[in-house]
């Protein structure tokens, strides 16, 4: 495994729980943390950086009691319409957040500024040309968003997108689209990757900050019911159908938004005013194809247990059987 000496031996599975837009927040960070496995959220989902700067003091003050914890990690969205940028890489430079996943934007900057204290920066990427680019810029490692993904997904296959990534990137390789089992976890390390990526499997738990009405449709739906578009944020995203029929959405009838504003979407998702208009997010929901392997809504402990579980059975299981191949 191509794991930076920042996670090795830290984590109690080789998996990090994705940074969900409105649905991660201190509670299901710390939660994943003690109990042994990478938790992250956006830094968005904080309406302001003087609230972002106060989840990151509780979720510090929580994890300093549990010297056992695995590292936390931060979302940052590096495209020149999220006003808080700025603002938020100096937080998190203050902090000295151990991971920091940037998407919609390699920088350079960026990665200078966190490397400065000896943290880490992964950044997202759905094709060659976005992995290239953010492995130019330094990042220590790179999350390959396949088909199928829940939120911002790319639509490339898995095993074209990890093999071809794999290709010229020695650094730590994360996969993310459909897993939500424990074989899904060790089918991405055969597959290439370093460490599962895993988000929809984390909106069904106790502790993510979504409805109860939103978990429950995670659990009653399966890759059929999930739509991937562009006509919703501006980017191509997988959103759950029965969310889109709830706010009376016809995908047919929309237009291609005219440009990408971060600012203005998280202002709408955050708000508490009501519009004619169902706001992305908040009230059309998304999540991934693998929603069909989730039929509970435990809590995180629970869930990373019984992930760790089926993870090392599955292997136990692997090795048993190639060893009767003649090979």
């Amino acid at each position: 495994m191509a794991l930076p000496p920042q996670l090795a031996g830290k984590l109690r599975l080789p998996l990090v729980a994705a940074p969900m837009f409105l649905g991660s927040g201190p509670e299901l960070v710390i939660a994943c943390c003690r109990a042994g496995i990478l938790g992250t959220f956006p830094a968005l989902n904080q309406r302001s950086s003087e609230g972002f700067d106060q989840w990151l003091s509780q979720i510090g003050d929580a994890l300093a009691d549990s010297p056992d914890a695995a590292p936390f990690g931060v979302n940052l969205v590096v495209h020149k319409s999220n006003p808080r940028l700025k603002e938020d890489l100096e937080i998190c430079v203050k902090h000295k957040v151990p991971l920091v996943i940037t998407s919609l934007g390699a920088a350079h900057e960026v990665v200078e500024r966190i490397h400065s204290y000896g943290g880490l920066v992964f950044h997202d990427v759905v094709n060659l040309r976005f992995a290239k680019k953010a492995a130019s810029v330094g990042v220590d490692g790179l999350i390959a968003v396949a088909k199928g993904a829940g939120g911002h997904a790319g639509d490339w296959n898995p095993f074209a997108l990890v093999n071809e990534i794999r290709g010229f990137f020695d650094k730590t390789l994360l996969l993310s689209g459909c897993l939500s089992t424990g074989r899904d976890i060790a089918t991405a390390q055969m597959m290439g990757a370093d460490l599962a990526y895993m988000g929809t499997r984390f909106l069904s738990t106790q502790e993510a900050m979504v409805q109860q009405e939103y978990k429950q449709m995670i659990t009653d739906t399966s890759a059929a019911d999930i739509v991937y578009t562009p006509l919703i944020s501006g980017v191509p995203a997988s959103f759950l159908l029965p969310s889109l029929t709830a706010a009376g959405i016809e995908l047919d009838k929309l237009s291609m938004p005219t440009q990408l504003d971060f600012g203005a979407e998280l202002d709408h998702a955050n708000s508490d005013e009501k519009q004619e208009q169902a706001k992305p997010w908040k009230e059309i929901w998304s999540a991934g194809q693998g929603v069909g392997s989730i039929t509970d809504i435990p809590t995180t402990a629970e869930l990373v247990t019984n992930l760790a579980r089926e993870y090392h059975e599955v292997r136990q299981q692997f090795c048993s059987e190639t060893n009767h191949l003649k090979i």
